[in-house]
């Protein structure tokens, strides 16, 4: 396979997720502050250190779902900065999915680019060393979020998700196609 091939069939599994909790639950994500959903992303990342520390699970999930939990809720995130929260559930389930593929579509010009640039430097790392960018970001985005998103120098909220997702997606290339080829 080679990395479109592999984007395709990781973010298919996203988006799946997605789509079929978008069903179950409708919007309900909508009424969370991006403050809410940097904190259910750290509680992923954290659980993924968390078990590749101790080496093992109790629940019984592996840290592929919390991986594609991590791009679902940076794509809400990155979807909640530009709408806003809402106080009800203000958004149809086709309308959620059309803005998700448009953020998701976004990631993935974003991540082609950089992966251009850094000539798949990704394929050389470790899955724990996206968990500890990903856990970064997330310190740099709440410590953005307290400065109620004023930066002097550095990018933005919406930057540091769109990089959570993209980390998150190499580590689901790794865990999901090259444990198949």
């Amino acid at each position: 396979m080679n990395t479109d091939e592999e984007l395709k069939e990781v973010t298919k599994l996203c988006r799946d997720v997605f789509s079929k909790k978008t069903f179950d639950y409708g919007a309900s994500w909508r009424i969370m502050r991006p403050e809410s959903i940097t904190d259910q992303i750290y509680i992923k990342a954290n659980r993924i250190r968390s078990l590749q520390v101790k080496g093992e699970s109790l629940v019984g999930e592996g840290i592929v779902p919390e991986f594609i939990g991590i791009v679902n809720y940076g794509l809400m995130g990155i979807i909640q900065l530009k709408l806003g929260y809402s106080e009800t559930v203000d958004l149809e389930p086709e309308k959620v999915v059309a803005l998700y593929d448009e953020q998701l579509n976004k990631a993935l010009e974003l991540l082609a680019a950089k992966n251009h640039d850094y000539d798949e430097a990704w394929r050389m790392m470790r899955v724990s060393s996206y968990v500890d960018l990903i856990l970064m970001k997330i310190q740099r985005t709440k410590q953005i979020e307290n400065h109620h998103g004023k930066t002097l120098i550095s990018e933005g909220i919406d930057a540091n998700y769109m990089d959570m997702v993209n980390y998150s997606l190499f580590a689901l290339i790794k865990l999901v196609c090259e444990a198949e080829s």
